[in-house]
């Protein structure tokens, strides 16, 4: 049987703390970038949903789980919390990053004209979102454990290994 190291390091994660569940940080957050790229995707060939990414709102992740009604709310703010200063501004910054890219992209899509190369700003705009979403995710799930600013996606693995073998 094959088991991820991710699953691997959450089975850890729940047997420390003299057999507590350590607060685990919480993919929910990433949804809002999911949605965004959603709608970039859309947005080229269906002007309905323009608004919609108009409206859309950077939140921080401490601010997200702050007004969610989600059970793991409170468990994913005290785990941000204890998230290495420096790795959790390194993931910070990511997320403005995708916040950035979501800003620019819109503003590309509500100009009159559209710029001509705006399919090829897109693919390439949300090909670097995905990424950025994926990196994210792979920190989250490895509860902020590898650090996000360093690692790409061919040595994450590898990283993910070295942290459970210890």
């Amino acid at each position: 049987m094959t088991v991820s190291a991710t699953q691997l390091q959450a089975g850890e994660a729940a047997d420390r703390m003299d057999g507590l569940r350590a607060p685990r940080l919480s993919t929910d957050f990433l949804n809002r970038y999911s949605e965004a790229l959603m709608l970039i995707e859309m947005a080229e060939s269906d002007d309905s949903v323009i608004e919609d990414l108009q409206s859309w709102r950077n939140l921080c992740y401490r601010g997200h789980f702050e007004i969610s009604a989600l059970r793991c709310a409170a468990e994913a703010l005290v785990a941000y919390d204890r998230l290495d200063p420096a790795r959790r501004k390194s993931f910070e910054e990511v997320c403005r990053s995708m916040a950035r890219l979501v800003a620019t992209v819109t503003a590309l899509l509500v100009e009159k004209p559209r710029p001509a190369e705006l399919p090829t700003i897109i693919e390439v705009a949300s090909e670097a979102l995905r990424r950025l979403i994926t990196r994210s995710t792979q920190f989250i799930n490895a509860n902020g454990t590898i650090d996000i600013a360093t690692f790409d996606d061919a040595s994450l693995q590898g990283e993910i290994d070295a942290l459970l073998a210890r």
